[in-house]
């Protein structure tokens, strides 16, 4: 039998053959073929399972790649919540992508493993290996694929915080470029300062102060956080908008403490000059009433001398300041000069109004008495409206009013030639203050 009548037939043997058979038939044989002659059936397969491998490493790759950006992403996404804001859901948000972070790497490493261990461009690979190869690189593939779920879910979940993180996000820059502007306008406002011949050095220094908080606007919310960015730029907004306000006012400062020296300085000598008619004023009421009615302003001429002069001190120290354009201690010792002048001006005047009014008292007391009993009768006629019985606590401060009146009358008529004008008017001015107190009562109560 010639060797083609033995193929013929070998031929025939396979078709009829179930496929499995004839597969193995074929593997049997020596000198099994491909069309042509040149090419076995079983590297035929070896081929098509390489391919089928080489399309799963393929998709491997691809579901890789989307994997690690979705990552990358939401890596950022995660940044971003944690730079907007330090809340209990955003720290939550952390924790849960730190976990699919770790499933992530997991899953890679077992992908890159699955790479390094087949070879799908050897040479010497048979289908058995490439099958092998097709089946962890599909399995490794699903799993890339179930993770990019997960993260593509969680990112979902994320998207009340996102949208918040975006608001806040959104006055970042609005908020920073008020800072900047402010800070120019304060920059320019010294400067104008500085033209009309002021030196505005403590202005310059709270301005230069800013400097650090500038560079951490510049160094930006990602660095910071949103929030603590956003403060940042209100309070650099609110001090140099204060700065540039103070600038603006400096020339109107200067002038106006110059008109307060100016003023002070001529209500101190006239202070003065009114303190020496003080001593004949103290010799009068010396001279006409008892002891008890001037000697608490025995000392009113050394009081009022040691004022003014303590008030000079003050009015020099300010000119001091003023010179140097310190203008905040300048006005600090204007307030005191002022301070203590008021004092002397109301120890000198003091006097003279004793004097006038123990002489009125004496000519006539039955004015100051009417008042008072004027005083109190319109406190109980308040006290009795819309009432039969008064209230208790009305009526028992009034009748210790009335009694305290009768009593001070009654010690001015058995003081002789020279009662206690002054312990008889302090006395009438308590039971003026004692009904005023009982109609201010009442009124509050009502």
């Amino acid at each position: 039998m010639t060797s083609g009548r033995v193929a013929r037939d070998l031929t025939v043997s396979v078709v009829l053959l179930p496929l499995t058979l004839a597969s193995v038939a074929l593997a049997a044989l020596p000198g099994s073929f491909t069309p042509g002659g040149t090419r076995r059936w079983g590297r035929g397969r070896s081929e098509e399972s390489r391919a089928r491998a080489q399309q799963a490493k393929d998709s491997a790759a691809t579901a890789f790649y989307e994997l690690d950006t979705a990552q990358r992403d939401l890596r950022i996404t995660l940044e971003t919540l944690s730079a907007a804001e330090e809340s209990p859901e955003s720290r939550r948000a952390a924790a849960r992508f730190a976990t699919l972070g770790e499933q992530v790497d997991r899953i890679s490493h077992d992908y890159i493993s699955t790479l390094d261990a087949h070879d799908l461009d050897a040479e010497q690979l048979d289908a058995g290996e490439a099958n092998r190869a097709y089946r962890e690189l599909s399995r490794v593939t699903d799993e890339l694929v179930r993770a990019r779920g997960d993260l593509t879910r969680f990112e979902q979940s994320l998207t009340p915080l996102v949208s918040r993180a975006q608001e806040q996000l959104a006055q970042v820059v609005p908020a920073v470029d008020r800072a900047k502007a402010a800070l120019l306008a304060a920059t320019e406002a010294l400067d104008g300062a500085r033209r009309s011949g002021l030196s505005a050095d403590e202005l310059a220094a709270r301005l230069a102060g800013l400097g650090p908080e500038l560079r951490a606007l510049n160094e930006g919310a990602g660095q910071h956080g949103v929030r603590p960015t956003i403060q940042r730029a209100e309070r650099v907004l609110r001090e140099a908008r204060a700065i540039a306000a103070e600038a603006a006012r400096l020339p109107e400062r200067a002038a106006e403490i110059d008109r307060r020296l100016t003023s002070l300085r001529t209500r101190a000598e006239a202070i003065s000059h009114r303190a020496e008619s003080v001593g004949p004023v103290l010799s009068e009421l010396r001279r006409r009433f008892m002891a008890n009615c001037w000697q608490d302003l025995q000392r009113v001429p050394e009081q009022a001398e040691e004022a003014v002069r303590e008030a000079g001190e003050a009015l020099a120290a300010a000119r001091a300041e003023r010179a140097a354009q310190r203008f905040d201690a300048a006005t600090g010792q204007l307030s005191r000069a002022h301070e203590l002048l008021g004092g002397a001006d109301e120890a000198v005047s003091a006097a003279g109004d004793r004097l006038r009014r123990l002489t009125e008292i004496a000519r006539d007391a039955s004015g100051e008495v009417e008042r008072a009993r004027f005083a109190v009768r319109d406190a109980q006629r308040l006290a009795m409206r819309g009432r039969t019985v008064p209230d208790p606590r009305h009526a028992g401060p009034l009748d210790a009013a009335v009694a305290r009146l009768e009593r001070a009358v009654a010690e001015l008529e058995e003081g002789g030639r020279n009662p206690d004008y002054w312990r008889f008017l302090t006395e009438l001015e308590a039971v003026r203050e004692s009904a005023a107190s009982v109609v201010e009562a009442i009124r509050a109560g009502r």
